[in-house]
């Protein structure tokens, strides 16, 4: 695998450990250089093991943390570029360069692939050395080292499910390796197999992590039966929907029934052996008021630091915040200038408006109708999407992720609140005065929609863009009761249990639960599931896998050879178009990635997907 000298990463692992910060490592900080010790004098103890794992998570963190991009590859987000910089990883290189639109993608993601498996090389360094410790190990000892090894196996199988996510048959390997002629010869195995030994990969992290993370940022026994179970109905999901781009793949049905049950049965174990609840119980709490932004949903602070290590977040990676050189720099990807210079790479769709359901008849209110402001009554017009007033009495959930015009956030600039900042589309930093009051507006011309994003902003001072420590999450319980009423659905059609679960999840938008006419049948069902996964995981980089895994990128955009699809803003202006008269060939690429070249230049033995042949 060239891109990543896997020489380099693994000795450079150990140096790199001490930069994985949590609650639980601060005291790894003060250890001494390990990084020329010889292997016999660093693998001696279970503090030698700690070590060694955190720098898989350092390493592995960078791979997920950044996911929301990917939302971009969806109808409703819009991923103008990246904040990532070459030669950092820390700071998203595996990113970097990759296409975040609806189409077109699909060859764009080379060095992902690369960093992919510099991660499957530093989970295997410490499996592999930690599985050495255990012949000599205390009695005493064998337990932690043994959960060491399946947070380790755990975050390989994470890697491994991106990996053919993306491009279905890959190369998989469980040895370190030390140079690239290590892994220069291997062939691509059927997924199938790989499949398989994520499976063994989860099912051993299940088997020895202890029930409870031992502290914020690490594993349980939770994580790992969660993404079995995603793992299982991804699978189901291929083998009922096909994946014909991956053409060593044959779909069987009595695998994907088999599939969904094992999904199901793991979501259950989740749910209700562990004791989890959604973030303040998924309560709604309050609105607050239009153009106000003193008091925000219960939703909004779910993607707070006060979040973390609640017992929503299944799993998510930690950020070390101000001073650490760790932080997470999700303000600066969906803020403006106004927020300590962000950069607002990140901006919602004006289409994702018209998802947010109505608090009061718990269905779609009337769509917004785009409206110039400069026309006479815009801004009272019914419905109108310059109309403050029309976004009353909407999914809680909608306050707490976008801002339309006259919406109120915290300024920030030099560590220091700047008061509150009216978002007005177009008017960057201007003068505005609302209600006798002067303002300076939002300055985001980053966004091309008329929306801009509150979710992942924070609404205090005292860190820079780049120094937040929220911990992103990858696996959330809320994604877990989606799965399971979506797993269940596919097997009986709609359940009790898997309803009750999707209206606990409307509850915390403050909505009521779904009509009788929603859960008539499979299919209905499926409609409200896939609704509330676009509201609920909005800008959590799961829609574009979602549209891949349902063969659903021509239902939500258009046929091949069509007509194509506008995203225009909220004044009625044309912003993008995607899919015009595009080839069911450039479809085909959007469902499988393309093998890098540069690694197929390098090992003859790497074949193509037929897509990009």
């Amino acid at each position: 695998m060239k891109k990543i000298n896997f020489k380099i990463l693994v000795f450079s692992a150990v140096a790199g450990m001490a930069l994985f910060t949590s609650s639980c490592t601060k005291n790894l900080l003060d250890q001494n250089p390990t990084v020329d010790l010889a292997s016999a004098a660093f693998w001696n103890t279970e503090a030698d093991a700690t070590t060694a794992l955190m720098g898989a998570y350092s390493s592995v963190r960078p791979l997920f943390d950044r996911d929301y991009y990917l939302d971009g590859q969806g109808e409703y987000v819009r991923t103008r570029g990246t904040s990532t910089t070459s030669g950092n990883l820390r700071l998203g290189d595996a990113y970097n360069g990759g296409n975040y639109n609806p189409n077109g993608y699909g060859s764009s993601f080379d060095k992902m692939y690369s960093y992919l498996y510099g991660g499957v090389n530093r989970t295997n360094y410490v499996i592999e050395n930690v599985k050495k410790m255990l012949p000599t190990a205390k009695p005493t000892s064998v337990a932690n080292l043994e959960a060491i090894i399946g947070e380790a196996r755990l975050l390989r199988g994470m890697v491994y499910f991106r990996l053919i996510s993306m491009w279905g048959d890959v190369p998989y390997f469980t040895k370190i390796a030390y140079s690239d002629s290590d892994v220069s010869t291997l062939s691509r195995m059927p997924i199938a197999q790989i499949k398989d030994s994520i499976l063994a990969d989860f099912t051993y992290a299940y088997d020895k992590l202890p029930a409870k993370a031992s502290a914020t940022g690490r594993a349980a026994k939770p994580a790992a039966l969660a993404f079995r179970g995603k793992l299982q109905l991804y699978w189901a999901c291929w083998n009922k929907n096909g994946w014909p781009e991956l053409d060593t793949f044959k779909p069987d049905a009595a695998a994907a029934t088999a599939a969904y049950t094992a999904a199901a049965a793991d979501f259950k174990a989740v749910i209700e052996n562990y004791g989890l609840t959604l973030f303040r119980n998924g309560e709604p709490g309050d609105w607050g008021t239009m153009g106000n932004a003193d008091v925000l949903p219960n939703y909004y602070y779910l993607f707070q630091p006060v979040a973390n290590g609640d017992p929503e977040m299944i799993m998510a990676f930690t950020h070390g915040g101000t001073g650490t050189n760790q932080g997470e720099e999700l303000m600066r990807d969906v803020a403006g200038r106004s927020h300590e210079g962000s950069q607002c790479w990140l901006a919602p769709r004006y289409e994702i408006a018209d998802r947010y359901q109505s608090t009061i008849t718990g269905d779609f209110a009337p769509k917004l109708i785009p409206t110039n402001p400069t026309t006479a009554g815009a801004r009272t017009k019914l419905n109108s999407a310059v109309n403050p007033a029309s976004y009353a009495n909407r999914d809680y959930r909608m306050k707490s992720s976008i801002m339309w015009d006259y919406e109120m956030s915290v300024g920030l600039a030099s560590l220091k609140s700047t008061g509150m900042c009216p978002f007005i589309y177009k008017t960057w930093a201007s003068t505005v005065t609302i209600n006798g009051v002067s303002y300076i507006t939002y300055n985001t011309d980053g966004c091309n929609s008329g929306y801009v994003f509150r979710k992942f902003l924070r609404n205090y001072a005292g860190q820079g863009r780049s120094d937040g420590d929220y911990s992103y999450p990858v696996m959330r319980l809320a994604d877990v009761y989606l799965m399971y009423a979506e797993a269940t659905n596919e097997i009986n059609g709609p359940q009790a249990d898997a309803i009750a679960l999707v209206n606990k999840i409307r509850h915390r938008g403050n909505l009521p639960a779904l009509a009788a006419s929603k859960t008539a049948d499979k299919a209905t069902f499926f409609s409200a599931i896939e609704q509330e996964r676009i509201v609920e995981l909005f800008a959590e980089g799961q829609r574009g896998f979602d549209l891949r895994r349902w063969r659903a990128i021509e239902r939500v955009w258009c046929p091949p050879y069509g007509a194509g699809v506008w995203r225009i803003d909220t004044n009625g202006a044309n912003q993008s178009q995607y899919f015009l008269n595009t080839t069911e060939l450039a479809y085909q690429q959007c469902y499988i990635f393309r093998i890098p070249p540069s690694e197929r230049n390098r090992n003859s033995n790497l074949t193509q997907n037929k897509p990009w042949l």
